[in-house]
Formats: C-alpha cells, sequence, structure tokens
C-alpha cells in the first residue's frame, strides 16, 4: 500500500523554480512570451531538481 506524506511541500520547489524562471528572463527582456518560456523553463528544472538531485531523501 502506497501512502502519500500529507505534509509534502515540493510544490513550494516548483513555484521557486516558476518565479526564478520569470524573473531571469525579465532581467534581460520584458517581452510576455519570453518570460512564459522562462516560466516552463524553470518548472522543467525544478522538476529535475526534485526528481534526480534530491529523490529519496527524507527530511
Amino acid at each position: 500500500m502506497n501512502t502519500e506524506n500529507k505534509n509534502s511541500f515540493e510544490w513550494v520547489w516548483y513555484v521557486i523554480g516558476l518565479l526564478t524562471g520569470m524573473l531571469a528572463v525579465a532581467a534581460v527582456t520584458f517581452h510576455i512570451g519570453y518570460i512564459f518560456l522562462g516560466a516552463i523553463a524553470g518548472l522543467i528544472f525544478a522538476g529535475i531538481f526534485l526528481n534526480s538531485i534530491v529523490k529519496g531523501r527524507e527530511y
């Protein structure tokens, strides 16, 4: 039986990735299309961070 931790804060890393991706692109250009691409790239890096670097680590 698979039980999920109810105190999981993985969503925080996705929000941090989203915001930093947006802010990094906004620092270079204010074109709204590129800001959305930066947000997507930030989400991808947050997913890679959670699934490969800290996978299996207990807090």
